[in-house]
């Protein structure tokens, strides 16, 4: 049987980063039923071959048989979810510089909703951040031109280019009266995943951004300095995952890992049983069981769920904000051969140590922290999440919408943050704080 090379993505928004696995397709059949079904199948596939020449030989104008065959293959990834996609091979190159933290654009995570461009979060201290774009924003106009009937990947190649050209963008913003226009200045994007300081002399910060390559080598990096800095001060971490709308898996389950001494991080399940992957903890704690507070919200999504799932399942962090996205699903990216792109595809669910799906749900924090935000603010600061999107994977059980993303820009008001703080310093009590570790998954 052949062997095929495919990559694996965990990521609410296009461009987020990737990593490798390898897959082995299986052709199984059962008699009669499979020989029926092989038979149907035949002849939808000779439908489309008839509708295909037709289109090639009476079209009224000459149309190109590379973009008719292409147009087929995202018409039929639509249909599946929201994710599946097909990645023509200058997409899929440009994904793969990204995959290293580094690329030219403007700065915006970004999905497909409707068929208009939906921003899932702007990365931090990039141009669009710095021009005013929001989370939830929808372009609708890219220099005048109508985002309508691309594909995100085209949209998402739009928005690219050299270092120092502008582009326009046409936004339409909830709870503003007519659309909102920004110029923007390309510029190369280098994606520092990871920021941190010590808040006082006795609390470390971490903000994970997106989980790219440099993700877990940051975070390290971080705990190590922090720990040096504080010396016996430190009294615990806060880890920021808010508005990190995912990225690479192993990256996710290294960064867990930094933070576990043993158990379960995830598990991946396909279509069939014998597909299941479990990634387990090696010993080692790098904070050394200092306490830990993680911060989701909204736009929380994917890599950022699992990091979140498996401290929670472990009872190794207590976890505060809003619920998350909900985006439980497992992406492989499979390249089609030299100049023919890659197959973007939705093959696996994700599970929480515990086992649980958090597909189209999201994460539930421990104490739930709603943020004070602004009037004019309010009818823009919820995100739809996973559940809202046409076509999701069904999740198990109720499906939960809507979750408050908004993050103040001054850390003065940041509820979700100053609790975090006042926890680790002992200034607030919760029950939910230290997590018990008696009533964690056995391991």
């Amino acid at each position: 049987m052949m062997r095929k090379t495919s990559l694996i993505l965990l990521g609410a928004a296009a461009g987020a980063a990737l990593t490798l696995i390898t897959t082995q397709p299986r052709i199984v059949f059962d008699g009669s039923s499979a020989r029926a079904a092989a038979a149907d199948t035949y002849r939808q596939l000779s439908l489309f071959g008839d509708v295909f020449e037709r289109v090639r030989a009476d079209y009224v104008e000459k149309p190109d048989d590379s973009k008719l065959v292409e147009s087929a293959i995202n018409g039929m990834l639509a249909g599946l979810d929201p994710h599946s996609s097909y990645m023509d091979a200058k997409s899929f190159r440009d994904m793969q510089v990204q995959t290293r933290g580094e690329f030219g654009g403007l700065g915006i995570e970004v999905t497909m909703e409707d068929g208009l461009i939906k921003v899932v979060a702007p990365i931090d201290e990039t141009p669009a951040a710095k021009a005013g774009v929001m989370a939830n924003d929808i372009i609708s106009h890219l220099d005048d031109e109508p985002v309508q009937g691309l594909t995100l990947n085209q949209a998402v190649e739009k928005m690219r280019g050299p270092v120092n050209t502008k582009i326009k963008l046409k936004i339409i913003r909830k709870g503003s009266d007519k659309p909102v226009d920004i110029s923007i200045t390309r510029d190369v994007i280098r994606v520092r995943s990871v920021r941190s300081n010590m808040n006082g002399d006795d609390v470390g910060y971490i903000r994970i951004t997106q989980f790219n390559e440099q993700t877990t080598e940051g975070v390290r990096r971080a705990i190590t300095e922090m720990s040096n800095q504080a010396g016996d001060k430190l009294k615990g971490f806060v880890v920021d995952l808010r508005n990190n709308p995912g990225g690479l898996l192993d990256q996710a389950i290294s960064v867990s890992d930094a933070f576990l001494e043993r158990g379960e991080i995830v598990s991946t399940r396909g279509r069939n049983a014998e597909e299941t992957q479990r990634f387990n903890a090696r010993a080692g704690d790098l904070t050394k069981t200092k306490p830990i507070i993680v911060l989701i919200n909204g736009g929380s999504a994917s890599a950022s769920e699992i990091v979140a799932g498996a401290l929670q399942d472990h009872k190794r962090a207590t976890i505060i904000g809003t619920r998350s996205f909900g985006k439980g699903s497992v992406q492989t990216i499979i390249p089609l051969g030299s100049g023919n792109g890659a197959l973007r595809l939705t093959t696996a669910r994700y599970f929480t140590p515990s086992g649980r799906s958090i597909q189209a749900k999201g994460i539930t924090p421990d104490i739930e922290v709603l943020q004070d935000v602004p009037e004019e603010l309010k009818a823009r600061t919820d995100t739809r999440g996973e559940s809202s999107l046409r076509g999701h994977l069904k999740g198990d059980g109720q499906e939960e919408t809507g979750s408050q993303s908004y993050i103040p820009p001054d850390p003065k008001n940041d509820k979700a943050l100053n609790t975090a703080l006042d926890l680790v310093r002992g200034i607030q009590k919760n029950s939910a704080y230290p997590p018990n570790p008696r009533s964690a998954i056995p391991n």
